[in-house]
């Protein structure tokens, strides 16, 4: 019930968001229902239904992926100071989070169901009689004249709103901001002894007042006049690190001092606690991983395709291999994002693309997942397109799946892009606050995109010509 009252007073944009995601439980809740028309239509034909059932699991993974990143966008069940007090701690709050994933997806089910009884002739008297999915008639997979079993049609309904609570519950868990404590003891310059991981630099103890220093009090000085020499230092935030540099740095008329305090930035490893919680270390490390289950799911392919050729309907074994390819893909979109950011400071960068370079390092872990998927989903489809010339349409089932996908894939990217803006709503204030003007803010969201565009789109060519070139040889 407070999950209920949360969602009505919300913005327009968070109504359509949750819209989408029951029409999209309501398109995969369809394809279920017709899956199990199927098995009741061709009781002797198990292997057939069951692999229309197994075709059903990327609709539903994709939905429920598009359900977690709605509810990480949600501002009704983001944590907010003193909500613990009144019994809204995060436990709760991810709580009602889930409960209101499970009541959007229920009821695109049961849209899903009154639209599928209509069509079987249960609500109206007259069953539809037009073409079903793969050249069947719409008997084959609505089962008109046989009772449906209500109990497997609402198992079959409920696997959408269960599983996509389920992955909103653990996707915002509660977790413990505070860091493990430290186990691993060493000695330290001098005999020093202690459980510090840091390491001091050649030279840093002999340094004028480096051993009293804290490592982040440089950053944290209160501004000098300018009559003293010493120019009044401001917190500007490159990235994910918090540093401070001159306040006029990062303005119009300064781009060379931009690009070197932005440079000092980058180079400087303080991070704040907010910050070390999202940062995407594990981005470059999970690119050979990616690389690794890609090149699993292009052979895996390949081998299915040798040991079923000829056929209409991909086999099992195809179904695997783009599973494995969309999954190496997602592993290896965090990397590819980071590496693009990379390559957009490199060669004396200026102020701009610096800014674009750091954001997308920061955004790589946000960004670059629903980029991968997207990926594997376009090459899958360009694979399909080439493929289909000369062979038999997939069929409105089949149109119905690939939409599903498709529309969930590119909005869980549009609903990823809205998260990473809200996150970084105190950057871009920074940035607002020391000069910059928006001219830049939008240039650099521009150039940050075409970065992207030139880096996935070969990227998405080349993985759909090797996933089209084993089954065109079948």
């Amino acid at each position: 019930m407070l999950a209920l009252r949360l969602s009505r007073p919300a913005h327009l944009a968070v109504q359509v968001r949750r819209l989408l995601v029951s029409a999209a439980s309501a398109g995969t809740g369809f394809l279920l229902l017709c899956a199990l028309g199927h098995a009741l239509s061709h009781p002797d034909s198990p292997a057939a239904s069951l692999s229309r059932l197994a075709w059903c699991a990327a609709p539903l993974a994709a939905t429920v992926y598009f359900a977690v990143a709605v509810a990480r966008t949600d501002p009704a069940t983001r944590p907010r100071p003193g909500l613990s007090a009144i019994g809204l701690g995060p436990g709760r709050l991810m709580a009602i989070s889930a409960a209101s994933t499970a009541l959007s997806c229920a009821l695109g089910s049961v849209l899903a169901l009154l639209f599928y009884l209509r069509l079987r002739g249960d609500l109206s008297g007259l069953p539809f009689d037009g073409p079903g999915g793969d050249g069947g008639a719409g008997g084959d997979v609505l089962a008109a004249g046989r009772p449906l079993p209500f109990p497997a049609a609402l198992t079959l309904l409920t696997l959408v709103p269960a599983t996509a609570s389920a992955a909103v519950a653990l996707a915002l868990r509660p977790r413990d901001p505070r860091p493990g404590p430290a186990t691993a003891r060493r000695y330290g310059r001098f005999g020093a002894y202690g459980l510090g991981a840091a390491r001091e630099t050649f030279g840093a103890y002999g340094r004028f007042g480096a051993h009293r220093r804290a490592p982040g009090a440089a950053s944290a000085e209160p501004g000098a006049s300018e009559s003293t020499g010493r120019r009044t230092p401001a917190a500007v935030i490159a990235g994910d690190a918090a540093v401070s540099v001159p306040r006029t740095v990062v303005t119009a008329t300064a781009p060379v001092a931009a690009s070197r305090a932005a440079r000092a930035a980058a180079a400087s490893g303080a991070r704040t606690e907010a910050a070390a919680a999202d940062a995407p270390a594990g981005s470059p490390a999970a690119l050979p991983w990616g690389v690794t289950l890609l090149t699993a799911g292009l052979a895996v392919e390949t081998y299915a395709s040798r040991t079923a050729p000829g056929s209409a309907t991909p086999a099992a074994g195809v179904l695997a291999g783009w599973v494995l390819t969309a999954l190496g893909l997602a592993l290896a979109g965090p990397g590819l994002t980071h590496l693009c950011g990379r390559l957009l400071q490199s060669a004396r960068p200026g102020a701009l693309r610096l800014l674009a370079g750091r954001l997308l390092m920061e955004e790589a872990g946000r960004i670059g997942r629903p980029l991968g998927v997207v990926c594997a989903v376009a090459s899958a489809g360009h694979a399909a397109v080439t493929l289909s010339a000369g062979r038999p349409a997939f069929g409105p089932l089949g149109t119905l799946g690939a939409l599903v996908v498709a529309g969930c894939t590119v909005a869980t990217l549009l609903t990823s892009a809205v998260e990473t803006r809200q996150t970084r709503s105190d950057t871009t204030a920074a940035l607002r606050r020391l000069g910059a003007p928006g001219t830049t803010l939008r240039a650099a969201a521009a150039l940050r995109a075409a970065a992207l565009l030139a880096l996935f789109g070969p990227v998405t060519l080349a993985v759909a010509e090797l996933a089209a070139l084993p089954l065109a040889r079948s």
